[in-house]
């Protein structure tokens, strides 16, 4: 026997003797070979995957950077600048995992956008947008954490307006801001807490979330772009569905292989992409003495924070910025659309959701600048733009005139 065979017996026993210990070829099969997807997906449904990966790529580039961080007020700018000038790659893995954060959330924008484009969060999916709203949020979160750590001016200010917040709640307001932050204002104490949450509470709970997402994804089946169940197809009809491997698992890997060229190309040349990924006030550390005169939030963060710079009135301005958030939750029962593909649907439709991305787009964009009285005014309708989506969704839904589906779908 050669030793080419007796290396593949020897891979064939390791393997069998698995697979009798564990599920690892049941898991294969439920998860890749038997796990059918319409075989009319696009590109669009790409970014999920995306997201996963840029998720596992920031807990181990994250990983790293624990090794050399400090979370004290007098070590915690110094090990940064330490990282990035006299460790070995430590500037890589620093713009891979800053870099990596935009990338996250841009991934996840546009996942979310294809949700919108195909109606992926109404029946029987309904669970399945619920988890991922929730991640959405959890995610938020865990970028407000984090934007503390580097301790410089934009960070530390940003995080005071913050944690600031609480203090409108009534009665526990003060307690919980003091519990937050351990202290009257943002100091040691409140690094520490935030260190704790980014690093473990926090990651903890999206590993959690996502598995449920993907379970609940699983039970229902994906959607598609014309919006039609295949759950009730027979797993030969391949003209109707694939098995995910290893017919998407190779377009997958295609996606990704152009996502991380992309990536590279802005984590080696333009890391910092004009302070939109990393704030240049985060270069200066932070002084409690001395307040900025512009704060710039990063950018997937500032939607939210620019609320509160519009809104006079400081509980009105955080009922708003829960509202921005809270609208997603209801929108499965908002929606009275016969259809769920944006293929199909009508003018009304196809413009309220034009508007409404182009209304947040300039949210996001409009509060990393210097707002005068002309943009809070712009910012204000744009906000009330936002909530026009929702609230006039069961109307335009409802009574818009739809295309009618092709005989191929509606199997006429």
């Amino acid at each position: 026997m050669s030793s080419a065979d007796k290396n593949i017996t020897s891979t064939h026993k390791i393997v069998q003797w698995l697979s009798e210990r564990f599920p690892i070829n049941e898991y294969i099969r439920q998860h890749f070979t038997h796990y059918y997807l319409p075989k009319n997906l696009n590109f669009w449904y790409f970014f999920g995957s995306l997201s996963l990966f840029i998720f596992f790529l920031q807990v181990l580039t994250g990983i790293w950077l624990t090794l050399f961080y400090i979370p004290t007020p007098e070590g915690a700018f110094n090990s940064i600048e330490i990282m990035m000038r006299d460790i070995p790659y430590g500037w890589l893995f620093r713009y891979l995992h800053s870099t990596g954060a935009s990338a996250f959330f841009i991934l996840i924008y546009i996942h979310i956008f294809r949700s919108f484009l195909y109606g992926s969060y109404k029946k029987p999916r309904e669970l399945v947008w619920l988890l991922g709203v929730c991640l959405y949020i959890i995610l938020l979160l865990e970028a407000f954490l984090g934007y503390l750590l580097p301790w410089g001016q934009a960070s530390y200010w940003a995080s005071q307006i913050g944690t600031s917040l609480f203090d409108s709640i009534p009665k526990f307001g003060p307690m919980l801001t003091l519990l937050i932050r351990g202290n009257n204002i943002v100091s040691g104490e409140t690094l520490h807490r935030f260190f704790t949450f980014h690093v473990i509470a926090i990651p903890s709970i999206l590993v959690f979330l996502t598995r449920l997402h993907l379970t609940a994804l699983h039970k229902v089946g994906c959607n598609n772009p014309d919006g039609i169940s295949v759950l009730a197809q027979p797993h030969n009809k391949m003209p109707v569905k694939v098995p995910f491997y290893p017919y998407y698992t190779i377009k997958e890997l295609h996606a990704l292989l152009i996502f991380l060229l992309i990536f590279s190309i802005i984590v080696f040349f333009v890391p910092e992409m004009h302070g939109y990924f990393l704030e240049a006030n985060n270069f200066v550390p932070a002084d409690p003495l001395l307040t900025p005169s512009h704060i710039e939030p990063v950018w997937y963060l500032a939607a939210f924070y620019g609320v509160l710079c519009v809104i006079p009135n400081k509980p009105l301005g955080i009922l708003i910025m829960v509202g921005l958030l809270g609208m997603l939750f209801i929108l499965p029962w908002l929606d009275r659309s016969p259809v769920r593909s944006i293929r199909y649907r009508g003018y009304y439709s196809r413009f309220a959701l034009a508007a409404f991305i182009l209304s947040f787009s300039l949210l996001s964009y409009i509060n990393t600048t210097l707002l005068t009285p002309y943009k809070i005014f712009l910012v204000q309708i744009l906000l009330l733009n936002y909530f026009l989506f929702f609230l006039l969704m069961p109307f335009y839904t409802k009574y818009e005139k739809n295309k009618p589906l092709p005989k191929s779908i509606c199997g006429k």
